[in-house]
């Protein structure tokens, strides 16, 4: 026998002597060191410089990170970093709150009726793959030129990404608890707030990171299509004028956007998620 509280040894009964061992049963909790991650960023950007110092790269190609930094203050100064810095958050921003409040309705939907379910899968399963940035063209000429086509199609993207989590997650909780609550005559509406919603959560924010990842891409191939401002409209105009360092800063903002928006999404699931 081993007595797991006092780590010694235990005889027993036959005579035998047992040796502790280290109690295995921890389960799997993974943890990332914050430490580990910031000196290897670390590295890899004194790396990058160094490189472009000993000038062993044309800086035309890859501009070192204190280029791309001194460009970054230059357009912040200037003002116009902020001009289309908002502009592109203000579009991600309208189409992906449209996107995720119809997704998630239309995701309970086929998750929780069956009617619903044989007519969204199939709706969902043919559009799905469709190239959301393929159809702005259709949507400019139904909506005009303007911003309801761009945010349209941020919304198209992150509607379908959102129904699928939704519906999935609702799939994957646990047919037990349901069936325990029915059992005790519990009202529909509260099944669905109080078991089906906790279950399906994890699914839905773990959507979130997808969509806004998708909102990000879809805004910036709208803008180098037909905008006139916007992070895509700066990104492809520093292109074709060789600015490469300027093209760096845009994409070091779209970088710090998806940053923070991880960010906030941890948060959003340290709080809401409390019983994991």
């Amino acid at each position: 026998m081993l007595d797991r509280a006092t780590g010694e040894a235990v005889r027993t009964t036959d005579g035998a002597t047992t040796r502790p061992v280290r109690f295995r049963g921890g389960g799997f909790t993974p943890a990332a060191s914050r430490w580990a991650g910031l000196l290897a960023l670390a590295a890899a950007l004194g790396l990058w410089q160094l490189i472009g110092s000993l000038a062993l790269v044309n800086p035309l190609f890859l501009p070192t990170p204190l280029g791309i930094l001194r460009a970054l203050f230059r357009l912040a100064e200037s003002g116009a970093l902020w001009q289309h810095v908002s502009v592109s958050l203000l579009r991600i921003l309208s189409g992906w709150a449209l996107g995720t409040a119809s997704g998630i309705a239309v995701g309970f939907a086929i998750g929780l009726w069956r009617i619903a379910r044989s007519v969204g899968i199939t709706f969902v399963s043919a559009l799905f793959p469709i190239p959301k940035i393929a159809v702005l063209p259709l949507l400019i000429l139904w909506l005009g030129i303007g911003e309801q086509p761009k945010i349209a199609t941020i919304a198209l993207g992150v509607f379908f990404s959102t129904t699928i989590s939704v519906y999935s997650g609702v799939d994957a909780v646990p047919r037990n608890l349901i069936r325990m609550a029915q059992s005790f005559d519990v009202p529909f509406a509260t099944i669905v707030r109080k078991v089906i919603w906790p279950g399906a959560l994890p699914s839905i924010l773990a959507g979130f990171r997808i969509t806004a990842s998708v909102a990000l891409m879809l805004v910036v191939s709208a803008e180098m299509i037909g905008a006139e401002t916007g992070i895509g409209t700066f990104v492809l105009q520093a292109g074709n004028l060789m600015q490469t360092d300027q093209l760096m800063a845009g994409i070091l903002m779209l970088s710090l956007f998806g940053l923070a928006v991880g960010r906030l999404i941890s948060m959003l699931e340290a709080r809401l998620l409390h019983w994991r």
